[in-house]
């Protein structure tokens, strides 16, 4: 069990937290049209996962924000925002914020979630919520960034996930006196 804090205060987080190099495990989660998402309908994409606790609290908010900016310089790659919000809720904020990059989806129907990629809050008066969390899968499902982050309230590190999931290219080696061409 892991433990992460919210206003100074520990909170302990049950489940298996994903590790680099894991497959992730499979998931049916649900849209904001009320319809089933399983893992498999992005297979041969890149995956950020990014967990909150409620897209109603500021930190969901913020994240959201954060995604929706991040995004479209990702290639190949869906973007995803979990928490346990209803699906209507989840709705309303997509009108409010106009966000266009990522997709929203609620624990509503897949509660697995919670204990399968570990950031199943099980202290009250919280219990039933999700820690923030953001993680990467490569095109086949292969966990390549997992960060439990250790206050509820904080934001991720998008730049190590992104640096992680899409690594720069290598540099090429030159003969010397060669000047690449750009």
């Amino acid at each position: 069990m892991a433990t992460v804090m919210l206003n100074s205060t520990p909170v302990s987080v049950g489940g298996r937290f994903p590790r680099p190099g894991d497959t992730a495990s499979s998931f049916m989660l649900v849209d904001t049209q009320l319809q089933d998402v399983p893992l498999s309908k992005f297979w041969g994409r890149r995956k950020v996962i990014a967990v909150v606790p409620s897209v109603d609290a500021a930190i969901g908010l913020t994240i959201a924000r954060s995604l929706e900016a991040l995004a479209p310089s990702w290639d190949n790659t869906v973007t995803l925002l979990v928490s346990v919000d209803t699906p209507y809720a989840m709705q309303r904020l997509l009108h409010q914020e106009d966000f266009r990059n990522f997709q929203l989806l609620s624990t509503l129907r897949g509660r697995d979630f919670h204990k399968d990629y570990g950031v199943m809050i099980t202290d009250i008066p919280l219990s039933g919520l999700m820690a923030t969390a953001l993680i990467a899968l490569d095109v086949d499902d292969t966990v390549r960034y997992a960060e439990l982050v250790q206050d509820i309230n904080a934001e991720p590190n998008y730049e190590a996930m992104s640096q992680a999931l899409i690594p720069p290219p290598p540099e090429q080696l030159l003969e010397p006196g060669i000047t690449p061409v750009a």
